[in-house]
């Protein structure tokens, strides 16, 4: 039974004369290779298309690389390039490196007339006549400002202006712009507010000029330090040129906006040899003008305050140490040709007329009212006994000097005090800066 049933199950899988079976396995067998066939005959002009434009690609490719290469060499030639200016010689293949790895700016951007130029601590007394200066200039302008020492209306007829843009920041905390310059400003100046806060004073100092050269390093700008007659401490150099290391405390109350510039100055220096960053320093002897803060604990503010307020004016110690005033006007007139110059500093700029505290009293009494009386006080703590600049450097290589006396300038002043203190219609706090 079991043979049988293998017998028929053989019987069933193998039958030679059913012509099923065998058109089946010829078909099984025999169609592959005639598919193939027509597939190729289908693709043949597809393929034969291919290769020809292949051929045509790569025939070209030569010429067309030949092209790219030459007309990118030639946007490279046009391409303005940067000069740094080192105080050494040569530079390692790490600061070049580092130069490299900048955030580029726009093509012709370095080369275009009117320039975007950053000014921090732009609303404050010298900041905003330099704003008027270069708005009128023509250039885009954004100011960065805390208003701890700035106010809004030193720069409010700006606000509008497409060219002109403020931004409420402090320096302390980093900031990216793209600008082509940078006037590093933001500090308190007067003993009243640096010593307010003595902490933020010489943190806006050091980790705010950090800031801002990081981001002149980023983007390629030029960096100009508004630094201080201030490193001088009191001076045994008189007058001071920018080669007295000076003789400052730094442990004393003044330390922190003292020692603070001059850290400052430091970082400056160590940025532009070991980054390769454009910088320019300056270094500013006292200046006054329309917009100081009337109670700035500044000598000139406190007398034009106090004669016009009718109270005594307050000398400080003998009234026999002296000090040399010079218009905002000239500050910001050096400032602008320090940065536009090729030299990087640092550079005094003040004017070397040396008046004492009995002096400028006197020129006050002169100015608002003479009978103003005289009022002798304690000096206060560090106070420097002579402050006189040496601008040699400056007139040779800067081809600046000061050119408003104190006798021009504080009539100036004195009306924009008048204005800002009674509202008096005859004050031109606004027009003061035109005339400087």
């Amino acid at each position: 039974m079991s043979s049988e049933l293998i017998h028929r199950n053989q019987t069933r899988e193998y039958q030679p004369d059913n012509p099923r079976n065998t058109d089946s396995s010829s078909s099984r067998h025999n169609s592959p290779p005639q598919k193939s066939r027509n597939m190729l005959r289908d693709r043949a002009p597809f393929l034969l298309i291919g290769i020809a434009i292949s051929t045509l690609f790569f025939h070209f490719l030569p010429s067309l690389q030949h092209h790219h290469d030459s007309s990118f060499i030639q946007t490279e030639l046009t391409l303005p390039t940067r000069r740094v200016l080192l105080e050494e010689h040569g530079s390692t293949r790490n600061n070049e490196d580092e130069r490299k790895g900048r955030v580029p700016l726009a093509v012709g951007l370095k080369n275009k007339k009117n320039k975007r130029v950053l000014i921090t601590g732009g609303a404050g007394f010298v900041g905003s006549h330099l704003v008027d200066r270069l708005m009128e200039r023509g250039d885009n302008v954004i100011v960065v400002d805390n208003y701890f020492t700035g106010r809004k209306e030193n720069v409010i007829h700006h606000i509008g202006n497409p060219n002109f843009e403020l931004i409420r920041h402090d320096v302390v905390e980093p900031i990216l712009l793209e600008v082509d310059q940078i006037y590093h400003l933001a500090c308190p100046a007067s003993p009243v507010h640096y010593k307010f806060n003595p902490v933020k004073t010489i943190k806006t100092n050091v980790v705010g000029t950090l800031n801002m050269l990081g981001l002149a390093k980023r983007v390629g700008a030029r960096f100009l330090l508004t630094s201080t007659s201030e490193v001088y401490g009191d001076p045994l150099q008189h007058p001071q040129a920018e080669t007295y290391w000076g003789n400052v405390n730094p442990i004393g109350v003044r330390s922190c906006y003292d020692e603070g510039k001059r850290v400052a100055e430091t970082l400056a220096m160590d940025y532009h040899r070991g980054a390769g960053i454009e910088v320019r320093i300056a270094r500013i002897f006292n200046t006054y003008g329309p917009r100081m803060c009337i109670d700035d604990g500044r000598v000139v503010s406190n007398f034009v305050a106090q004669a016009l307020r009718k109270e005594p004016l307050t000398v400080y110690g003998d009234g026999k140490q002296t000090r040399s005033f010079q218009y905002v006007s000239d500050l910001v007139e050096g400032l602008m040709r320090l940065m536009e110059g090729e030299h990087v500093g640092p550079f005094n700029l003040g004017n070397p007329g040396e008046f004492t505290m009995l002096e400028l009293a006197q020129v006050v009494q002169e100015t608002i009212d003479t009978n103003a009386k005289i009022e002798f006080r304690p000096n206060t703590e560090d106070d420097p006994h002579k402050r006189k600049p040496d601008i040699s450097k400056a007139k040779e290589l800067l081809g600046w000097q000061p050119s408003v006396s104190l006798r021009e300038g504080l009539p100036l002043m004195v009306s924009d005090f008048r204005q800002r203190l009674f509202g008096d219609s005859k004050g031109n706090g606004g027009k003061g800066s035109s005339a400087a």
